[in-house]
């Protein structure tokens, strides 16, 4: 998006990673006149995926994952959706709580889990009535900051390893648990080979 401004042009990209660096570079000369002010989002490590040169002119904030006190706050829409539907919405205990929780800090994914759930909810006399199994099975689940080709994906995968290599066995379950969550069973067991070889093999080649 460009906004015409009084000192030259405003202008935001989003997902500024999948600019390449030579597309980056061609920023430069225009964010150091001033003739842009450039404002860019990414939900990749932007020390890795942004060109130095124009990092080096600008400055970074990081935003957090939304707590989940807060994001129980978001699914009290279910309340705008009452209005919305001229209908009484009750909730079967735990419903809130679990789209908060399994929402993994993502408003826009609570909204719409709110939304579904209203929307699928059977029928009473009184209105609509949501069962925390439909609850569950309408929540899209994050994946818990797993990118499958991103840091988080190695970051997990070391975890894990050095887990079993360090004979944690609680944080080798808990990474465990977080990569099989996420659909990651290949490489959890290429993992395993992999100590099973390097770490078992090398110690014991007769094992």
């Amino acid at each position: 998006n460009t906004f015409e401004t009084m000192n030259g042009v405003l202008l935001y990209l989003d997902e500024i990673q999948y600019f390449n660096k030579k597309q980056q570079q061609i920023l430069l000369e225009f964010i150091e006149n001033g003739q842009i002010t450039l404002i860019a989002s990414t939900t990749e490590n932007p020390y890795f995926y942004v060109y130095n040169a124009v990092l080096s002119r600008c400055t970074v904030f990081e935003f957090k994952s939304v707590p989940k006190k807060e994001i129980e706050r978001a699914v009290q829409s279910f309340s705008i959706v009452e209005q919305e539907l001229k209908q009484t919405i009750q909730l079967e205990d735990g419903v809130a709580a679990y789209i908060a929780t399994a929402c993994g800090g993502d408003v826009r994914k609570a909204m719409n889990a709110v939304e579904l759930c209203s929307l699928s909810a059977d029928k009473t006399e009184d209105g609509r009535y949501v069962t925390l199994e439909l609850a569950k099975e309408l929540t899209q689940r994050s994946a818990m900051r797993y990118d499958k080709d991103g840091d988080e994906h190695y970051d997990l995968l070391s975890a894990f390893q050095k887990s079993m290599r360090g004979s944690d066995p609680d944080a080798a379950i808990y990474y465990l648990a977080r990569l099989l969550s996420a659909g990651d069973l290949p490489s959890v067991c290429r993992r395993l080979m992999v100590c099973a070889c390097e770490d078992v093999g090398l110690a014991w080649p007769q094992i």
